[in-house]
């Protein structure tokens, strides 16, 4: 019985054995990661440049997910068609953003801030003053805060390209944020009428 056993275990062993040198030479043969393909893919975009598509990227979910809170909630109808203009400006925009942040090695945000989705939250649950709310804080206040953003790119960028992305951009943005403080008067204007 004991030979059996000491046999049974021999054979485990040479199996367990076997096994061990075919995952070692597996991961011989394996390609490993260059060191330097993933530094360079790093080294493209100095931090600040990085952080300016982090930024961008999460400024834009915010726009386009504020305005299609505006499209489903909103009655007036300014305040839709400003808010259609948002998503389709600002979907585009993205996609180019994204495009470009893929060529220089980095990937951006796929949603708002954890602050910016705090506000989006706050403003979805408002019923009553909803299109003052969104002129202020999706209009004005987020195009401000994006045109400081996209002004300071196209002083500040090492890059070229997201220089000129950033200077090709800012026209745009800084005609929303008209359009917004041109809603936003409208909006208080019906307010006080009332």
């Amino acid at each position: 019985m004991t030979k059996h056993v000491y046999v049974a275990a021999l054979c485990g062993a040479i199996m367990l054995g076997a096994h061990g040198v075919a995952a070692a030479q597996s991961a011989q043969s394996a390609p490993k990661p260059d060191p330097a393909d993933s530094a360079a893919s790093i080294t493209k975009l100095n931090s600040e440049d990085r952080g300016f598509l982090t930024r961008a990227a999460e400024s834009g979910y915010l726009e386009v997910d504020g305005s299609k809170l505006a499209l489903k909630k909103s009655q007036n109808a300014k305040v839709k068609q400003y808010a259609q203009k948002m998503v389709d400006d600002h979907t585009r925009v993205g996609q180019q953003l994204q495009a470009l942040a893929k060529q220089k090695g980095f990937e951006t945000p796929k949603e708002p801030s954890l602050v910016q989705s705090a506000k989006l939250k706050a403003l979805d649950l408002r019923s009553d003053g909803f299109d003052e709310a969104y002129s202020d804080e999706i209009g004005v206040a987020a195009h401000e805060d994006a045109v400081e953003l996209f002004d300071k790119a196209t002083k500040e960028s090492n890059d070229p390209d997201l220089k000129r992305f950033a200077a090709d951009t800012l026209p745009a943005l800084k005609r929303h944020l008209q359009e917004a403080r041109a809603l936003q008067k409208a909006i208080k204007g019906q307010g006080q009428a009332k």
